[in-house]
């Protein structure tokens, strides 16, 4: 191992750190300009360095809040801009990073962590697991057709670019995060985002659907075309909603947009039933299924007595070889979740927790390919009723 040091960064630091990140991805410095736009989102006291002569790596996170399965929320780090340089790989700069950002994590009482993580092999080591997929789709919007029973109903109001920008904050957080790993967007992202779509070159919309209540939902989108005559496409880069009538009202919308071929969206909610909307579903296709959060629980106790369960006791033997403290049994219930000394009916790893603990993942599957081990069906069957979730989990955020 190389001889580093660990450290929290000095605002003098961000940039470069910055930096090292997107040429770590392959990615451009950034200029003068760019980094002024971007300097905002870099919340003060949440990013770190390795260190030997020089800067070899860095992470950092964002404060938010995550909601559980049941409803109720808990603070949750947002884990972006991990790098290392590509001379001091394997050297264990990266596990030393993360040792020191869990450790910032437990003195200010962080309970759990995400990321969005650019190789899959890279962070089930240190307890992460992959929690909420997603589906990217595309819409044949020529032949999309709704059924007359789908929702229909309130109003549609369009912004332009300045008008998304200056509202985006306020649409999003008047929207409730329904879904188990929707997460709270920190006033430290909202720069990025802004970045973003004043990189766009096609002209950004967004739809903004109002019921009787108030807004209950809105699409951002930008029209784009290889070149004149190509087929033209609509391109989702941010859709929420709180009702079966703003979903589709929305999608109402999106069809009607003239001059559109196709409709775009990355990343959806995996049961979200966009096709059902229609009179043939095949005009909805799904492109791929990826994997859209991996979570953290870095304190496994208060994590699992902050989500409710529905069925049957079980208890659950954890291994956490990279935060020992979490390593014991777990008795689940519906009166919530305590150490005990009780045998135990599954065994599974920090990793593999993580990915149950949303609901995105049923225990059963998982020891299906040997990632659980349990004392037999019946334990298994508790397990996958008790983890169960009405909806799949979706974070729809990302930093």
């Amino acid at each position: 191992m190389s001889d580093f040091s660990v450290r929290r960064l000095r605002s003098d630091e961000e940039r470069a750190a910055t930096d090292l990140f997107r040429r770590a991805l392959h990615a451009k410095e950034m200029t003068d300009e760019e980094w002024s736009a971007i300097a905002p989102s870099m919340q003060p006291d949440r990013g770190f360095g390795a260190f030997d002569h020089e800067l070899i790596g860095t992470l950092r996170s964002f404060d938010s809040e995550v909601t559980l399965p049941g409803g109720g929320v808990t603070p949750l780090a947002a884990v972006s801009l991990v790098g290392v340089r590509a001379d001091r790989t394997r050297r264990g700069v990266l596990t030393g990073l993360m040792r020191a950002q869990f450790e910032d994590f437990a003195a200010r009482g962080v309970p759990a962590a995400m990321l969005h993580a650019s190789e899959g092999a890279i962070y089930g080591r240190f307890g992460y697991g992959v929690a909420v997929r997603a589906k990217s789709i595309e819409v044949d919007r020529h032949r999309a057709r709704f059924r007359p029973e789908a929702p229909a109903g309130g109003q549609i109001s369009l912004l332009d670019l300045e008008s998304t920008v200056e509202q985006w904050p306020s649409l999003f957080d008047a929207l409730p995060r329904t879904r188990p790993g929707m997460i709270a967007r920190s006033p430290h992202l909202w720069p990025g985002y802004e970045r973003e779509l004043r990189r766009a070159t096609t002209p950004v919309t967004t739809a903004v659907h109002r019921g009787q209540d108030g807004v209950d939902g809105y699409v951002t989108y930008t029209v784009e075309r290889a070149h004149f005559g190509a087929p033209t496409l609509l391109k989702i880069q941010s859709f929420h909603y709180a009702s079966p009538d703003a979903f589709a009202g929305l999608w109402r919308y999106l069809l009607s947009v003239d001059l559109v071929d196709r409709i775009t969206a990355e990343k959806r909610p995996l049961d979200e039933p966009v096709e059902l909307l229609f009179t043939d579903p095949r005009h909805v296709t799904v492109q791929k299924i990826q994997d859209e959060g991996w979570l953290r629980l870095v304190d496994v106790e208060r994590m699992l007595g902050a989500r409710t369960y529905l069925g049957e006791p079980v208890v659950i033997e954890v291994t956490d070889p990279f935060l020992e403290h979490n390593s014991g049994r777990y008795r689940l219930s519906e009166d919530g979740a305590v150490r005990t000394t009780d045998p135990a009916d599954l065994e599974l790893h920090a990793d593999t927790l993580s990915m149950v603990y949303l609901g995105g993942w049923r225990p059963s599957d998982l020891a299906a390919v040997g990632r659980v081990r349990a004392t037999g069906t019946a334990a298994l069957e508790r397990a996958d009723l008790l983890f169960g979730t009405r909806v799949n989990p979706w974070c729809g955020t990302f930093f």
